[in-house]
């Protein structure tokens, strides 16, 4: 009895320091040195301050900018996790044939999330009659997304370019400048990051940026990952 007893003691203790100790020091040692950025949030930095994170969407609605794809997270798009508020990444949950995401407002039915990001698109841009991508119109599992399609970043260029006063072909190059290909050119899909471009944007000759401000979002995200 007092020999199991020891020697569970011992495999406690050991594998205590080994898992509980030593592993994690290592591993953010090596974190640290090899993907220091990563290992931090990734976060983007504007002038010495941190203005969100690769990881982690923003809320977009100014047509000058362009928009990301839409976040069911609660209370507010994009909400990161806080346990003191109960919110968190989450999606909809909607199903397919939920009217809450396919509705039209016909008949006593609601509009969808889906109608309503169509129409917020068309009242934006009136002029442009080419289909929405679909990455536009719905949401993320996660609700953080930072990305969009090539194509739903092209759907947005004249938008864009008007609002600002630039060139199209413009606005273009810098889309194509910040479309990420495939890791490895065979895993994934080609994706936009949305805040990225939006800084770039602001960036600019001849535009007027904000001054850059972290949202809460993600900042907690961002602290989270770490």
């Amino acid at each position: 009895m007092v020999k199991q007893l020891r020697a569970s003691l011992v495999s406690f203790v050991i594998l205590t320091i080994l898992t509980g100790l030593l592993y994690p020091v290592v591993m953010t040692v090596i974190a640290q040195v090899v993907f220091p950025k990563q290992a931090n949030g990734s976060l983007i930095v504007k002038d010495g301050q941190p203005v969100g994170s690769e990881l982690i969407g923003q809320y977009f609605s100014d047509p000058k900018y362009f928009w990301g794809r839409l976040s069911a997270t609660g209370p507010v798009p994009y909400t990161a996790f806080n346990a003191d508020k109960l919110t968190g990444s989450s999606g909809s949950n909607y199903g397919p044939l939920n009217p809450a995401l396919i509705g039209d407002g016909s008949n006593g039915s609601p509009t969808g999330t889906v109608k309503a990001a169509v129409d917020a698109y068309h009242a934006a841009d009136p002029g442009n009659t080419a289909p929405i991508p679909v990455d536009l119109v719905t949401a993320s599992a996660s609700g953080l997304d930072p990305d969009i399609s090539p194509a739903g970043a092209k759907y947005q260029v004249n938008r864009v370019a008007k609002a600002r006063g630039l060139d199209p072909a413009a606005v273009q190059t810098l889309v194509d400048k910040y479309t990420t290909g495939r890791t490895f050119g065979v895993l994934g899909e080609p994706h936009v990051n949305v805040l990225e471009l939006n800084l770039a944007l602001d960036a600019a000759p001849g535009q007027n940026p904000p001054t850059p401000v972290a949202t809460e979002s993600a900042t907690l995200e961002a602290t989270a990952a770490q």
